[in-house]
């Protein structure tokens, strides 16, 4: 059976002996029952694992000694922001799980008009530290060695008034005209701007064209928000990226 992989946001070398963090203590103790004398995999988001074994645990606190580390390379050359118009339930939490295994580089989470969900005073960071989390999780579970920030929320007007150094910037639209075959490969990174569960009012949309974002489709079928998202990644992947 594989070493489990846990998130440890410190400084990590070979031959170090730490005490991990509370989240990363209790998952190993607690939750995976694991004892001394088991091996694990630490990584903090530099692009390396780093092979441990657990020394000891007492109570909450679970101390390990780093063995050995190595270089991941499972980081997609194509380096995508998925900006991703908030949705309710779990399909945000959704959404940026599978979008991590995906490969997206970074989230922009974006308050549109027909959002239903509002954040607003400290719901912001607490449903931004959730994402995070979330993002974490699916890092630990696809084996990736860098963790995908998640931005705080920013309404849509915010977003595409502040400055963009991408290579292409998209936006999904099952009423455009190109698709994904009808583009070049990109020469640099490049943002995907995806709607909620109602798509983005008419006024949006214009407002993005106007910013510089070119509306694609996917088929000839209306996909709901987080299919739209995953199927867009998936497809560029194929296209243009590692698949």
């Amino acid at each position: 059976m594989a070493a489990p992989r846990l998130y440890c946001p410190m400084k990590l070398a070979p031959g170090s002996v730490l005490a991990l963090p509370a989240a990363a203590a209790h998952h190993a103790a607690r939750v995976l029952r694991m004892q001394a004398g088991d091996d694990l995999i630490l990584f903090n988001g530099d692009g390396q694992d780093y092979l441990a074994q657990i020394q000891r645990i007492v109570r909450e606190e679970v101390i390990a000694k780093v063995r050995a580390s190595s270089t991941v390379g499972r980081e997609s050359g194509l380096r995508v922001t998925l900006a991703q118009a908030i949705s309710a339930g779990d399909r945000m939490d959704f959404t940026l799980q599978k979008a991590v295994e995906l490969g997206v580089d970074a989230i922009q989470p974006l308050a549109a008009e027909r959002s239903v969900v509002r954040l607003s005073g400290e719901r912001i960071e607490k449903r931004r530290a959730h994402w995070q989390y979330v993002v974490i999780s699916a890092c630990e579970q696809s084996g990736r060695a860098m963790v995908p920030q998640v931005a705080a929320p920013l309404p849509l007007p915010a977003w595409l008034a502040a400055p963009q150094d991408y290579a292409l910037k998209l936006m999904l639209s099952p009423a455009a005209e190109r698709t994904l075959h009808d583009l070049p490969v990109p020469a640099g990174p490049l943002a995907l701007l995806v709607g909620c569960e109602g798509g983005f009012a008419p006024q949006e949309t214009a407002a993005a064209i106007r910013a510089g974002y070119l509306p694609v489709r996917l088929g000839a079928r209306v996909l709901r928000t987080e299919t739209a998202a995953l199927a867009a990644l998936a497809a560029m992947q194929t296209l243009w990226g590692d698949f």
